[in-house]
């Protein structure tokens, strides 16, 4: 018999409601057995049949007047269907919210409270205070009611309108005060009422929407608890999330959030113990990876690290198996997308291949660096013309600083004109950002000459061709590879804030302090190169001017005193060893700034060894009496 029945039918309305009551239930039914197809189409199809079916007899009992012997069933259809749409939608909509606002007027009709109150525009907030107020709600439509409230409270969840939910649950639980800090409190108190045993067949209780919220908002406090830095309160939320109603995936990230927790409070066997867990327990194992990373770094232990990065790179480099979701509203369901501030944010293959390269660069395992930055290039450039299109810069990269760390590795690894080829690979892909002769260009606007525009990792290309070149041994190659790097570096300017933000591309070098120590290690190295050729007069003005580029370079200090005592100046070298001597007799400061990674790698390749024993040494030559 068809769902729908004639407004004008002679079938006395109990027997229609038991023909109603029969259709939902066999709806229902219909719903389980395509959960049980797995992923197939029939599922689907199944599914989607269910779907318009029991939309068809919502249409239906909507289409009569209200009726208090109606409503218990009506609002259970509603019940099931948002359930139903709202998972195999894998979200919530705002037909969703109108057809709980439609659910809760038909009760007030009921009531006889229709009329000037709704045309006010009470919204859900106030419906739902009308309806749970109203002195003649009969006990019967209490289950329904609060199974559609716990749809509600999904959907403020999922929506963020945490004071919404609150007053919700304070008003189902007969209270009157709190504030959105209760709300695990308030999840906690509410108890739905029990179904029946003859009560229309549902989806998905009242009780079981209760528990799902409870641990999603558990799990969702905990999360941003860690994140602003509270770790007691997010180690107690995250408990009672994984405590709770926890899928197998969300309870990984619950571990991982933990084990993340346990970490910053300087626990890290506890953290180990949650991050083992986590890996064992899921599919997707891309955070507990990274964080166990972290904790192996905090832990000193760089093997352990860097075999977990590799294990995240295979794990990335697989497309992971899914669950079958449940046509139920899930605790996925109510949670946010990852915030890169997450530690479940374990970022893309390509982001982790560029962690685990640096960090192989950064532990003096220059092989492998070598290898994991070839791969991430070959990686980012396949398919991408090298001379027509503009340099692809995937989120959270910087493609020519992926190059220059690329260089600087090659360098390291003795493979220097490999490392040239990198930088020439690099000039090529953007020779359109080079600037062109003459120097300056006159500003049509303020009709004045200004500098042209240089992004600093040009500069950085420079200095790295330079070094590639000493290591081949040609050393005029190389001085000429210094020089037109400190060419653009003191004759061009990078973009500033006038000029609208930086890309992510500049920001590495974009810093004052970053820009000081490019500069000095540019001088630095061409100074190097004029002492190797014999040339100190022309090394001793780089070195002068590398220290007065840079104050904060103490290679440079010691460069250019090892430099005016090779040229005799013994009055400027004891001065300057003096005021060596008093700095190192200061506390040291902790450095509050960080520099990109190759700057980093180039400064160590020039930094004189031995300073406390350079000094000593000075000590004594530049103190004994002259002859």
């Amino acid at each position: 018999m068809s769902h729908q029945t004639p407004l004008g039918s002679s079938v006395p309305q109990a027997n229609c409601l038991d023909l109603w009551r029969e259709k939902n239930d066999q709806l229902v039914r219909q719903a389980k057995v395509a959960q049980d197809l797995g992923l197939s189409p029939r599922r689907q199809r199944l599914a989607q049949d269910a779907l318009e079916g029991l939309r068809g007899l919502l249409h239906s009992l909507q289409g009569l007047p209200a009726a208090v012997l109606v409503l218990p069933l009506e609002l259970t259809v509603i019940c099931n269907f948002i359930t139903l749409r709202a998972s195999l939608a894998q979200g919530f909509t705002e037909d969703q919210a109108q057809d709980i606002q439609r659910g809760l007027e038909r009760v007030l009709e009921t009531q006889k409270q229709v009329g000037p109150r709704l045309e006010s525009g009470l919204g859900l907030r106030g419906l739902w205070n009308s309806v749970l107020h109203a002195s003649s709600l009969l006990p019967e439509l209490l289950p329904a009611l609060h199974h559609l409230a716990g749809l509600q409270a999904a959907l403020w969840l999922s929506t963020d309108h945490l004071g919404d939910l609150t007053l919700l649950l304070q008003t189902l639980n007969g209270s009157q005060n709190g504030s959105s800090e209760d709300l695990l409190l308030h999840l906690k108190t509410w108890s739905p009422p029990a179904k029946e045993s003859d009560d229309p067949l549902t989806l998905q209780d009242a009780q079981g929407l209760r528990d799902v919220l409870l641990t999603a908002f558990a799990y969702r406090q905990g999360l941003q608890e860690l994140i602003v830095g509270n770790l007691p309160r997010a180690l107690s939320s995250l408990h009672e999330a994984a405590s709770g109603l926890c899928p197998r995936p969300v309870l990984v990230q619950v571990y991982t959030a933990l084990g993340t927790c346990l970490r910053k409070m300087g626990n890290p066997q506890r953290a180990l113990l949650y991050l083992v867990a986590a890996v064992k327990g899921g599919l997707i194992c891309g955070p507990p990876l990274l964080e166990a990373s972290r904790l192996y770094q905090q832990l000193g232990n760089t093997a352990a690290e860097l075999e977990s990065l590799e294990l995240l790179v295979e794990a990335l480099s697989v497309t992971p198996s899914s669950e079958v979701p449940h046509f139920l509203i899930e605790v996925e369901l109510l949670l946010p997308e990852p915030d890169p501030a997450s530690p479940l944010h374990c970022g893309t293959l390509s982001q982790v291949k560029h962690l685990l390269a640096r960090r192989c660069l950064q532990t003096g395992r220059t092989e492998d660096a070598v290898e994991h930055y070839l791969d991430l290039l070959a990686l980012l450039l396949d398919g991408w013309e090298p001379k027509f299109s503009p340099l692809p810069c995937p989120r959270g990269l910087c493609m020519p600083e992926i190059f220059l760390e690329a260089a600087a590795a090659l360098i390291q690894a003795g493979q220097a004109q490999d490392a040239l080829t990198i930088c020439e690979e690099l000039l090529s892909r953007t020779s359109s950002l080079l600037p062109k002769m003459p120097w300056l260009w006159k500003n049509a606007r303020t009709g004045t000459k200004e500098s042209p525009h240089c992004p600093p990792w040009v500069s950085a290309t420079y200095l790295l061709q330079g070094q590639a070149w000493v290591q081949l041994g040609d050393p005029k190659q190389a001085i000429s590879e210094f020089s037109r790097c400190l060419e653009l570096l003191f004759r061009c300017i990078p973009k500033d804030k006038e000029q609208g933000p930086a890309t992510n591309c500049e920001q590495g070098c974009m810093s004052d302090v970053a820009l000081q120590q490019l500069r000095a290690a540019a001088l630095i190295s061409r100074g190097l190169e004029w002492v190797a050729s014999g040339q100190d007069t022309k090394a001793l003005q780089d070195f002068l001017l590398s220290v007065q580029v840079c104050p904060g370079n103490g290679d440079a200090s010691f460069h250019l005193l090892q430099t005016l005592r090779r040229l005799d100046r013994r009055d400027e070298a004891t001065a300057l060893w003096r005021k060596l001597e008093a700095q190192t007799k200061l506390p040291q400061e902790n450095a509050t700034w960080s520099l990109p990674l190759y700057l980093e790698t180039c400064l160590s390749w020039i930094r004189p060894p031995g300073h406390e024993t350079l000094l000593e040494d000075f000590r004594t030559s530049l103190l004994e009496p002259c002859n």
